[in-house]
């Protein structure tokens, strides 16, 4: 494990610990963490036992491997509650949502994923099929999704390569885009139109069109969508009634934006 002069070694082990788990691989053992962080097994097991005690991490009582504790959702919805960007933006995803009759989302980008920190449910029927069980804190790959797209599209050329480069192409709709060139093309049509869509790329019958918010220096900082069941709209029509909105709707967020960092 590099380490950085200056820092806390047994800080870093804990926190790489906690880092170990996502939603592909909730349940973890001693002997797993000890080969992937190269830790002796008696080192593993000590900062394990001492996270579990803290309310960092449970074990399951069936299998006694590991999965993440209460106490990491208690500092992960602390985290998301104290984004200025979900604050302003939640009353514009409210509007959008009760303007349009569809579920509106709000994602930020964390590696090559996005992470939901806001949503708009909307009650309208078919909108339960695109649910996908998603809730905030919920994470997704950022090629197949509009809102990520939309955040990928538009950092800078750099950073944008080092992501693409660690993203694992897979199939995970019918229409998703798996060759890295292909991707880059169509980060390239969202630059242009400014409007980023997911043509089920994510799921069967999922489409969604996302537009970036972003701070006053023009960092992208977010995105917001807006999700429809394949039944109530094409790809084009999805574009074409609310694609102006979205846009709207992400740029009035970025005026807020600027104006809370311009207040005292």
């Amino acid at each position: 494990m590099p380490r950085t002069p200056g820092t806390s070694r047994s800080l870093e082990r804990g926190l790489a610990i906690l880092s170990s788990f996502n939603s592909d691989r909730p349940l973890i053992g001693v002997s797993e963490l000890s080969r992937d962080l190269d830790l002796s097994r008696s080192t593993a097991h000590r900062y394990i036992s001492t996270l579990a005690q803290l309310g960092y991490l449970h074990q399951d009582r069936e299998s006694k491997r590991y999965r993440l504790g209460p106490k990491v959702l208690d500092l992960g919805f602390s985290a998301i509650n104290s984004m200025d960007v979900r604050e302003i933006s939640a009353p514009h995803l409210r509007q959008l949502s009760d303007e349009t009759g569809y579920t509106v989302n709000l994602a930020i980008l964390d590696g090559t994923d996005i992470v939901y920190i806001e949503r708009c449910r909307s009650s309208r029927p078919g909108q339960r099929e695109i649910d996908l069980n998603l809730h905030v804190g919920s994470r997704l790959p950022a090629y197949c999704t509009a809102m990520g797209k939309a955040i990928l599209a538009f950092l800078p050329e750099e950073r944008c390569e080092e992501l693409i480069a660690r993203i694992d192409f897979a199939s995970r709709g019918p229409n998703t885009v798996t060759d890295p060139q292909a991707f880059r093309e169509e980060l390239a049509r969202i630059r242009a139109s400014g409007i980023a869509l997911n043509d089920e790329e994510l799921a069967y019958g999922l489409r969604s069109i996302a537009a970036p918010i972003r701070s006053q220096s023009g960092e992208v900082l977010a995105a917001l969508n807006l999700a429809v069941h394949r039944t109530m709209a094409s790809a084009e029509e999805l574009t074409t009634r609310f694609g102006a909105a979205v846009s709207r709707t992400a740029r009035d967020i970025s005026l807020r934006m600027g104006h809370r960092l311009r207040s005292p």
